[in-house]
């Protein structure tokens, strides 16, 4: 789908209209490959920020590797041995003297572990805090506290599946078909559909290695699948009062974005995104809105952020 794209002149007058002042660090690193680098590398030149690229043996030629300033290789192609493993991303850190770390999204951008880890060290997080990615980053906890916001959620079971046999149980419970899903990270990563007793028992040893390798978390939940539903996701903008103190949820000033319509997928991977959705009424886009806005409230996010949802 052809998207506008803003100009370098236009890019340069609209950071320096943001940043009227020095940038608060010298140098960041993002922690993350391919295009997400590329967006944040672009604006840090604009902004006089120098960049620090990491990248796997199979990304060494990449564009993104060449549009950095400084670039250190990590590790050998899989993921849980580059871009997923901390003490390496660390060692360059300290090696590079960088200031501030730009998780992108996916990898270790939904690691609180790693998010307090980088703050520990003195580095800067360009991202939601600590409490926001423990709370969100995890598909379980993530539900329980949309459900106490009044927000509505997937049927599903409340809690970690740790057997194979737990894992029929609740299925049965639950009613097929049913989605077999990693508790962390996304992306589509983790994720199995089963219609009986044996695609779970299939399926479970597979979603679980999966999460483990891609979000070094392989805890799984299970929940009722949709069948031919709507994906619909609303962007959100999030910040504190002025003084940064938030004294209750309400204080948090939430922009709602126009939501995108996101059905079209393969292997679960968004193909297409539509703006507006055909699908919505606006009495229905205002209600989700609403919702939208007091999930982020309850949960204390500060940053650019997406809600998804699963519209049937």
């Amino acid at each position: 789908m052809w998207r506008p794209q803003r100009s370098n002149t236009t890019r340069k007058i609209f950071t320096s209209r943001l940043i009227s002042t020095e940038p608060p660090f010298s140098k960041v690193l993002v922690s993350n490959r391919g295009e997400i680098c590329q967006r944040v590398f672009r604006t840090c030149k604009d902004l006089g920020v120098k960049t620090v690229a990491i990248y796997s043996t199979a990304d060494a030629q990449a564009p993104f590797v060449k549009e950095a300033d400084e670039a250190v290789c990590v590790g050998p192609a899989a993921a849980s041995q580059s871009y997923l493993n901390v003490d390496k991303v660390l060692q360059v850190i300290r090696d590079t003297g960088t200031e501030a770390v730009h998780p992108g999204y996916g990898f270790l951008s939904e690691n609180a572990d790693f998010c307090q880890t980088i703050e520990k060290e003195g580095v800067t997080w360009v991202g939601p805090p600590v409490s926001a990615i423990q709370d969100m980053g995890d598909k379980i906890r993530s539900k329980e506290i949309a459900e106490e916001a009044g927000v509505n959620i997937i049927p599903g079971y409340d809690g970690t599946i740790e057997s194979v046999e737990q894992c029929v149980e609740v299925s049965n419970q639950i009613g097929y078909p049913v989605l077999v899903k990693a508790a962390a990270g996304g992306g589509g990563k983790g994720m199995r559909t089963c219609h009986n007793d044996q695609e779970v028992r299939e399926a479970y040893p597979m979603a679980k290695s999966e999460a483990k390798q891609f979000f070094a978390d392989d805890r799984l939940l299970v929940e009722k699948f949709i069948v031919n539903p709507h994906h619909i996701e609303f962007q959100v903008l999030c910040s504190p009062p002025a003084g940064g103190k938030l004294e209750k949820p309400e204080d948090l000033q939430v922009v709602v974005f126009p939501e995108r319509e996101c059905s079209i997928q393969r292997r679960n991977q968004k193909v297409v995104e539509e703006s507006p959705s055909c699908l919505l009424t606006e009495e229905t886009r205002l209600k989700m809105a609403e919702q939208v806005k007091k999930l982020c409230q309850k949960v204390g996010y500060v940053s650019p952020g997406t809600v998804e949802w699963v519209l049937y």
